[in-house]
């Protein structure tokens, strides 16, 4: 990748051991190396995120559209749905534009992108219209509403086959820095350095963090129900799984799922769920 994306190279320099890699502990690093992913693996050749904003880990991104596209081609044909004609919302798109890109370069999906930061939407339309072959497959939406998840968003009439969200995984800006000082504590570097993924407020914490924001996704989610077909998040705590659960249960879901996802020594997962009998 190196050889054919040059901004990477400058980072790239053998680890301790042995192998080469680059030092995740350096946000430029990481942009460069999400920048030479992209190209890659999708074709993305123009990509960046503004100073501040969440610099998304590509291969946990892929990993959750890969289990998106299994769940979806679950059913009569029993293979992976390709083309515009599956629609996806992804609430909370950020300026990276990260799976709208990834889905619609590797499926073909259309996708709606929702975001409640103006900013993070015109700069995620900028992406979208410098990437032309993914272009027409990718519309981004200002949410007016913050606190709402569908309503304001889909239109009336508007279908999608799913939805899919990175939830803002703390509780309040001080659980927010915490959470950023240990990591940089597990890179090894000291508790003033940058955070290598980066992020605005709204993009890392929200009141009641993730179980909270799940939780009004999951009560709005019903009323949705006739316009998506598979309601999915990460949820990154196991033990948010059980009330998440006990939630949609509450809430009148027909079917349930928790997906497991692991990248190296992290372990995630998706919640899905639907209301569909069919």
């Amino acid at each position: 990748m190196a050889a054919s994306n040059p901004t990477l190279a400058p980072f790239v320099a053998a680890n301790p051991y042995g192998d080469l890699s680059i030092d995740y502990a350096n946000p430029s690093a990481v942009k460069a190396l999400n920048r030479a992913l992209l190209a890659h693996a999708y074709g993305v050749r123009h990509w960046d995120v503004p100073p501040g904003y969440l610099c998304p880990p590509i291969p946990g991104r892929s990993d959750y559209l890969h289990h998106l596209a299994d769940l979806l081609g679950e059913g009569s044909g029993s293979s992976i749905p390709r083309g515009p004609s599956t629609r996806v919302l992804d609430i909370g798109v950020g300026a990276s534009c990260i799976y709208p890109l990834m889905g619609a370069s590797e499926y073909g999906w259309r996708f709606v992108g929702s975001e409640i930061d103006r900013e993070a939407v015109d700069w995620a339309r900028h992406i979208v219209a410098a990437n032309p072959a993914v272009a027409n497959l990718v519309e981004c939406r200002v949410q007016p509403s913050p606190g709402r998840y569908f309503r304001s968003v889909i239109a009336e009439g508007e279908k999608f086959a799913a939805s899919m969200c990175n939830p803002p995984f703390h509780a309040s800006a001080q659980e927010a820095a915490a959470g950023s000082r240990r990591k940089n504590r597990n890179l090894g570097q000291s508790k003033e350095s940058p955070l290598n993924f980066g992020g605005q407020a709204r993009e890392l914490w929200c009141d009641g963090g993730e179980l909270g924001f799940v939780r009004r996704m999951i009560a709005e989610s019903a009323a949705a129900a006739g316009q998506c077909h598979w309601f999915t998040t990460l949820v990154s705590r196991s033990d948010h799984v059980p009330p998440l659960v006990e939630a949609l249960q509450d809430a009148g879901a027909s079917e349930v799922r928790t997906l497991a996802m692991a990248q190296g020594h992290k372990q995630s997962r998706i919640l899905a769920w639907t209301f569909s009998t069919s």
